[in-house]
């Protein structure tokens, strides 16, 4: 079961608000049949290679970050847990996040490699934006889950740092660094659970937004990995993102962030995180709204429609298909808005 048909979401979200030029809406008109046939030949490829436990057998199949991120991408479709087509399949991947949790809260199989708090921060999120679509019994199950992986971000943010690193996460619970990228999905973790009545302290997130900050060049927008300038053209999506989660929709510098994102987008093409950073600027971008979502998104889809393969599946060859598949369906479906984190303040496109 759907929660709203895909067509209406989309056109809800796109279109113009008061004052608002037509440039989303043209968007929209442009590119729906294509996007809508990609995400649902994307999510067959996705329920067609998936093993009864829920894992894949490509790059990191097992791992809870890469299951958590298609479960994720069936919900961002609209499709729920318990009911319909691809129940089945969200069911597999619930399950297997449960079932992962270390005593000290830590969600992973062992197969993360060494980028644990990715897996984490991941699976987290994905308990987070599931949590209150299930039936009674299974929300008992993921409270207790949920509530200890939680913890285990708060506590990895409070390990001792210095001043460059404090308020942000790297790769395992302990780590006494930060860097952007990890901090990124640990951040949109935190504001899920919070958005969901966890007992986030208000500091955790001030603090993570600090960080975040100082790995910001206002001037001219970017963002980058553990300074303001490296790998800016991967991550400042991933700084506007945060920025705008955390109510800072009124950065000056967040619209010279959308533009520097517009100026170098072809630069992520063929790069080591490019599905990673076309996620995260699709996501930035639709905070934004106006131009900069319909100009990012009229390129976005122009630009990978025709890489789809014909069985469905993205990938550049560095990771398998499960992963790029689940990154092209969130970014495709940032604006059908299924998931509680995808939702935007919209006097962001309003005119005084």
């Amino acid at each position: 079961m759907r929660l709203l048909p895909i067509c209406l979401v989309f056109l809800i979200s796109v279109l113009p608000s008061r004052g608002q030029e037509t440039t989303a809406q043209n968007v929209f008109q442009k590119h729906q049949p294509a996007v809508e046939a990609a995400v649902e030949k994307a999510l067959r490829y996705l329920a067609t290679n998936q093993s009864e436990d829920g894992t894949y057998s490509d790059s990191y199949g097992r791992s809870v970050g890469i299951v958590s991120l298609v479960g994720m991408s069936f919900l961002s479709a609209g499709y729920t847990p318990g009911f319909g087509e691809y129940a089945e399949n969200i069911d597999r991947c619930l399950e297997y996040v449960l079932e992962s949790q270390r005593s000290n809260g830590l969600l992973d199989k062992g197969d993360s490699g060494h980028g644990l708090m990715y897996a984490h921060n991941i699976a987290t999120l994905f308990l987070s934006e599931v949590s209150g679509m299930v039936d009674p019994e299974m929300q008992e199950r993921i409270d207790p889950v949920l509530a200890k992986a939680t913890k285990l971000l708060l506590e990895a943010q409070a390990v001792p740092k210095n001043e460059n690193h404090e308020g942000g996460w790297r790769y395992k619970p302990d780590s006494r660094d930060s860097d952007l990228s990890c901090s990124g999905w640990a951040l949109m973790a935190l504001r899920s659970a919070k958005l969901n009545g966890a007992q986030v302290p208000d500091a955790a997130i001030e603090k993570a937004v600090a960080y975040v900050l100082r790995n910001h060049d206002r001037e001219e927008g970017r963002f980058g990995y553990t300074d303001p300038w490296g790998h800016s053209e991967t991550l400042t999506g991933c700084g506007l993102l945060c920025l705008a989660l955390c109510g800072r929709h009124n950065e000056e510098s967040l619209t010279r962030s959308g533009d520097y994102i517009y100026k170098v987008r072809q630069q992520i093409i063929n790069n080591a995180h490019e599905y990673y950073a076309n996620y995260y600027n699709a996501q930035g971008m639709f905070q934004l709204g106006g131009k900069h979502w319909a100009q990012y998104a009229d390129w976005m889809y122009q630009e990978y429609l025709p890489k789809q393969q014909a069985n469905g599946s993205w990938s550049n060859g560095r990771n398998g298909g499960t992963y790029g598949t689940s990154m092209m369906v969130l970014s495709f479906t940032v604006p059908y808005r299924q998931l509680p984190i995808y939702q935007r303040d919209e006097t962001v496109d309003e005119v005084p």
